[in-house]
């Protein structure tokens, strides 16, 4: 009769030959909340194929949508050391600070500051003082910016009394980033949390999202009577507004005061953002409460950030770990719509335009674009995240 010993070791080699004849069956996916693990490394695809088709010199000129481009490219760049995308990123930046380190804009928007991170970047790569001084260019703006009497800033001197929930994103990151690298956190920290309870307060909607905008005189044709509010909510400004809130949470004290009501407000749009995830595509539609209304459409670029959103929230702790299947649903219906073109290029698909604040009808018309910044930035601030969060 064999050993206690011997027959162990039977039973190791019986199960080795089991799983190896089993494992051409086996699901690729152990658990429903799994990420994929995709063979292609999809940053390095998009980044490559985004500079083979653009220099630094005709990628775009200054503005938000190239700036959350390539703040996606730095995030690669942190990951894979590819010095070449770094390089790529400050040539880009260097067309706009010249040798003293002044960029030449009044920063009369909020989008024109989102391109600010890669200034508070670069300095931390290059110690470069000409960064610091560019990006103090928008700090120091700040301090005049015109606001709402509650304190909101306006999404532009054009946009008199009006609250964007775009906004959010194209100046709290920045401000956070700065006052982190500048000794300048007490004023980051509370003003960037301020800013996003001012926001949700006029945005809010008892569903857990938010409409798109808010006029404060009342006097825009989009106004509502009563509330000021825009009368729809759009996709992607809910994924400004999403990604804003998990990335200020980063800096924000738990001492501060608002700090709770923002962890609030990521977990009750959490809820409505798993409550409209299509179910065939994992996507979000361009209209989100509406997935059957006819002519609404599943949008990439905030289907990313809902999915970078739902990662980074569960990684922190704000909800709880079952939106990790929701974010994994979310993360396979965007990578479906990336595809290699006959050239070798990667393409992503489905991407609106940049837009204003409109009505259904309005949102549901909107272009669709291949490659557009809007999306080609924010698969990549998803992909990076879920790459990195190991969920």
């Amino acid at each position: 009769m064999p050993s206690p010993r011997t027959r162990s070791g039977w039973i190791r080699r019986i199960g080795i030959v089991l799983v190896a004849c089993l494992a051409p069956i086996l699901p690729v996916t152990a658990t429903a909340d799994a990420h994929p693990k995709p063979v292609t490394d999809w940053s390095k695809a998009v980044v490559d194929s985004t500079m083979k088709r653009f220099t630094p010199a005709t990628l775009g000129s200054w503005g938000y949508q190239t700036g959350l481009y390539l703040y996606g490219q730095y995030l690669v760049y942190k990951r894979t050391h590819d010095k070449t995308y770094l390089d790529y990123i400050k040539a880009w930046v260097d067309r706009f600070v010249d040798t003293g380190g002044k960029v030449s804009n009044s920063f009369s928007s909020l989008d024109s500051m989102q391109s600010g991170n890669l200034l508070v970047l670069l300095y931390q790569e290059t110690k470069d003082p000409r960064y610091q001084k560019a990006a103090a260019q928008i700090r120091t703006r700040l301090d005049t910016y015109p606001r709402t009497t509650d304190g909101g800033f306006w999404h532009a001197t054009s946009r008199e009394h009006q609250l964007w929930l775009d906004g959010t994103y194209m100046v709290l990151p920045f401000l956070e980033r700065y006052g982190a690298t500048f000794n300048d956190s007490a004023y980051a920290n509370a003003e960037a949390a301020k800013q996003l309870v001012t926001y949700g307060s006029h945005l809010a909607d008892p569903s857990g999202f938010f409409f798109h905008a808010y006029d404060e005189s009342g006097t825009q044709t989009w106004a509502d009577p009563t509330t000021h509010h825009s009368p729809e909510f759009w996709c992607r400004s809910i994924g400004w507004y999403a990604m804003a809130s998990v990335d200020v949470l980063d800096y924000t004290p738990r001492s501060d005061p608002n700090r709770a009501k923002i962890v609030t407000n990521v977990q009750n749009l959490a809820k409505a953002i798993r409550k409209y995830q299509d179910p065939k595509t994992g996507r979000w539609f361009q209209v989100p409460e509406k997935p059957t209304l006819a002519g609404n459409w599943t949008e990439t670029s905030c289907s990313a950030m809902f999915t970078y959103t739902l990662s980074k929230a569960v990684q922190k702790g704000y909800i709880d770990h079952s939106y990790q299947s929701v974010a994994a649903r979310g993360y396979r219906g965007v990578l479906a719509q990336v595809s290699v073109g006959t050239d070798g290029l990667t393409n992503i698909a489905d991407i609106c335009i940049g837009t204003n604040v409109g009505d259904t009808a309005f949102y549901l018309a909107r272009p669709k674009a291949t490659n557009d910044p809007h999306g080609l930035g924010a698969f990549l601030i998803m992909n990076e995240q879920i790459r990195s969060a190991g969920l």
